[in-house]
């Protein structure tokens, strides 16, 4: 469901009991739509994340804080010189909109103390994060917006802030349930949940879905006085969450352990199709739910230029080893030319030049005639020698094709391989060794070499085991060689998911008997990092990394082993996030 008004107003509780009074440390934009203040109150320090991303757009308190560019954007700069150092003294919310208010007590540049106030904005497409002074004048905004892009509202600096205009909906924080009944008798054709949404303030689609659950959804005009009873009965009860603050954090999970959708009722709706869990916070609520998904879409924008050249560089690849394929399939039929040379050969006495074409007997094929192709320009000589030639070079080219069409497609999975890594990548560090491979592999120009000394290279992605066993995952080719190949001791396990492009996995064995328990966890932890994490029963070969080996000239993360095991595992993103070490 969206962050609707209900769920903000049970949030802004949640935030105010930490935030309120703490001072902001440092402020960072990750990206252009999101901004996180980082506050400290006492000895207690944690990240407020404000996102305007039209898909989720949002605020709460994040345990996975986003990576920072290396040059700060405008916008923060200016935050950060208005807002490091100063004290919120309160988070606001003008009824059930869903719009947070948050006022700093800040110094301006001359001493003063002055009043600051953030406008987080949350709708959809319209998300904004607006900073305004005491005078509720505008000192600026994540996303301008002039005459041409919003003609009723203006967001500029200097302009006076204006709140986004109010919905004519009932407030639940100040009139009762009958008043909604009411509302909803003015949508006679529409359904009982849709004159909920069209009649109650801050409430999402799903909210009101469960609100009329009991009655089966009908149109208003068929509802009856038992069901009307219900609805409202249904009102109060939610009249009464928001007031005494009595919703809780819900998490529906679909069949694969997804996150589907949240919210702060038990959801009935849905039946068994989803598996509810309750969580600790709404910031936990909220941080588990997009996590994923906003990590995916940071990569896919600082990756974009490589995402582009490794898709150009796949389809290129296949379709060489393509049309290599059908000339090989053509150059199949090399025997019959050699077989028409020969039959020109043995018969050159009795034939005559100018002739369109030979009839000859086949004694590869039992005396039967074969109808042979001839140049009328040409003697029955160089005729046979024309098909020797054309044999000759086709053998040549079926041995070459053969050889080119085997690089090729090694050529294409190491390609694979290396999107399927930049796809799982979480940072912009691990982004830059995959840019740092593919220019050593040449497919990307190299430039002139930076001064400054060498970047460091990154550590394997590692987890524990619940029975105490270190695992190391690589996070791409370059780091798999090294992590299997150099890293890894003889008796350590290598794992990797069975004919599925992914990561290489060590389990660190020590002086200890690596257990069946390891194996298998380690198993899921590989399956999860491979291009199979959303599938169930993935296959996952296992082996000592001594049976491990390189063959000359391979690409990175090629590795070859004939003796090994085998095991099916579903990986689940909860256990595993639960094993990482930090």
């Amino acid at each position: 469901m969206a962050l609707d008004g209900i769920l903000l107003h049970l949030l802004k509780n949640e935030l105010r009991g930490f935030a309120v009074g703490s001072r902001v440390e440092k402020v960072h934009q990750p990206s252009r739509e999101e901004l996180v203040l980082q506050l400290r109150a006492k000895k207690e320090m944690k990240r407020l994340l404000l996102s305007v991303r039209s898909n989720s757009p949002r605020i709460h308190f994040t345990g996975h804080p986003p990576e920072n560019p290396p040059v700060p954007p405008m916008f923060c700069m200016l935050m950060r010189k208005k807002l490091t150092g100063a004290v919120i003294t309160d988070i606001r919310q003008l009824g059930l909109d869903r719009v947070i208010y948050i006022d700093f007590d800040a110094v301006n540049e001359i001493g003063d103390r002055t009043r600051l106030t953030l406008s987080i904005e949350i709708m959809a497409k319209c998300s904004n994060i607006i900073l305004t002074d005491s005078e509720h004048r505008i000192v600026d905004a994540m996303r301008r917006l002039d005459l041409s892009r919003s003609p009723a509202r203006q967001i500029l600096p200097g302009f006076r802030y204006t709140p986004p205009p109010a919905q004519d909906k009932i407030d639940l924080l100040t009139e009762p349930p009958s008043a909604v009944i009411e509302r909803m008798l003015g949508f006679p054709g529409k359904t009982a949940s849709s004159a909920l949404l069209c009649s109650v303030s801050g409430a999402s689609p799903l909210t009101c879905r469960e609100t009329a659950v009991n009655c089966g959804d009908t149109a208003v005009s068929n509802l009856d006085e038992e069901e009307l009873r219900l609805i409202e009965q249904n009102v109060g009860t939610l009249s009464e969450v928001i007031k005494g603050n009595g919703g809780r954090p819900y998490m529906l999970y679909d069949e694969n352990g997804t996150p589907a959708d949240f919210s702060f009722l038990p959801v009935k709706q849905f039946g068994n199709k989803y598996r509810l869990e309750e969580k600790d916070s709404y910031s936990d609520l909220l941080d588990d739910f997009y996590f994923e998904r906003d990590r995916a879409e940071r990569t896919r924008q600082k990756s974009s230029d490589l995402t582009k050249l490794l898709a150009n560089a796949i389809a290129r690849t296949a379709k060489k080893v393509s049309l290599r394929q059908a000339e090989l399939t053509r150059c199949a039929d090399r025997e019959k030319l050699r077989i028409s040379a020969e039959l020109i050969s043995a018969n050159l006495y009795r034939l005559e030049k100018g002739a369109p074409y030979y009839e000859i007997e086949n004694y590869y094929d039992g005396g039967r005639i074969m109808r042979i192709k001839a140049d009328p320009a040409k003697s029955p000589s160089a005729n046979a020698q024309k098909y020797y030639k054309d044999y000759r070079k086709a053998k040549t080219a079926e041995q070459l094709l053969c050889g080119l069409i085997e690089e090729g497609q090694q050529d294409l999975q190491y390609l694979e391989s290396v999107a399927d890594a930049l796809e799982r990548a979480e940072n912009r560090a691990e982004i830059d060794e995959i840019r740092n491979e593919l220019t050593a592999a040449g497919y990307i120009k190299k430039h002139a070499k930076k001064t400054g000394g060498q970047t460091k290279l990154l550590p394997p992605i590692e987890y524990m085991t619940s029975d105490g066993f270190r695992v190391l995952v690589g996070r791409n080719n370059m780091q798999n060689d090294r992590l299997s190949l150099k890293t890894a001791a003889k008796t350590d396990m290598w794992l990797h998911t069975q004919k599925i492009h992914g990561s290489h996995v060590i389990i660190v064995g020590g002086s200890r008997e690596i257990s069946d328990e390891a194996i298998v966890e380690a198993a899921e932890i590989a399956a999860y990092h491979s291009k199979a994490r959303d599938a169930k029963l993935v296959p996952v070969d296992y082996t000592l990394v001594k049976n491990l080996k390189k063959p000359q000239g391979a690409p990175p993360g090629k590795v070859i082993y004939h003796v090994y095991y085998s095991v099916n595992v579903t990986p689940d993103r909860e256990k595993i996030e639960k094993m990482r070490v930090q």
